[in-house]
């Protein structure tokens, strides 16, 4: 009779896994899921669905950009910014305007009388062509910092979507194996139920 009662729910539950209604409500789901799916792509902005799209054709992240050949106005700039912003420039600069004021202070007749008004055009003048050269320079470097900004971000996204995918992967292997481990028990009690129906027949 105990036996007879653990029957029902196997036979129930292959009749259940079986049943066409239960392959209509998982096509159903599926078909949700589609949808939904669907509805977050298409949220997505330009740079996320290029990401999803390297993703899904495995291709690898475009290469970073910044080390393109710089022109020569761009390595002027660069140089006049790295020299601009040293102690080096600073030093001489000062040293420079020592000694303008030395050679003018210990001449008969100046070039350059006090309060040095050539000294101060030449400096303005330094300054003037000096700034826009640092400011070119500055803005190329925003600009190789926002693409290595983006680099980095398609990286990790699509580092993060491959980790999900591979998360993914465990959770169906691992799935297989329970189904596979509850039908091998299954196969184990009709086995078992089949001998114990053999058993009073064989004492009889």
């Amino acid at each position: 009779m105990s036996w007879a009662t653990t029957e029902r729910p196997r036979t129930s539950f292959s009749s259940c896994c079986a049943s066409p209604e239960t392959d209509g409500s998982d096509r159903l789901n599926a078909m949700t899921e589609t949808h939904q799916l669907v509805d977050e792509i298409a949220r997505l902005n330009a740079l996320e669905r290029r990401i999803v799209d390297q993703f899904i054709h495995r291709k690898g992240v475009a290469p970073d950009s910044t080390d393109a050949p710089l022109s020569f106005g761009d390595r002027v700039a660069d140089r006049v910014t790295a020299f601009g912003g040293s102690w080096t420039f600073i030093s001489f600069t000062i040293v420079a305007i020592t000694v303008w004021m030395l050679i003018n202070a210990s001449m008969a007749k100046p070039f350059d009388v006090y309060p040095y008004i050539l000294l101060n055009l030449v400096l303005a003048c330094m300054t003037v062509l000096q700034a826009p050269l640092i400011m070119m320079s500055q803005n190329r470097q925003t600009a190789r910092d926002r693409l290595d900004a983006q680099h980095d971000y398609e990286v990790n996204t699509k580092a993060e979507l491959e980790i999900a995918a591979v998360q993914a992967k465990l959770d169906e292997i691992r799935n297989g194996e329970w189904i596979e481990l509850m039908r091998a028990q299954q196969e184990q009690l009709a086995l078992l139920t089949e001998l114990v129906s053999r058993r009073p027949a064989a004492e009889n």
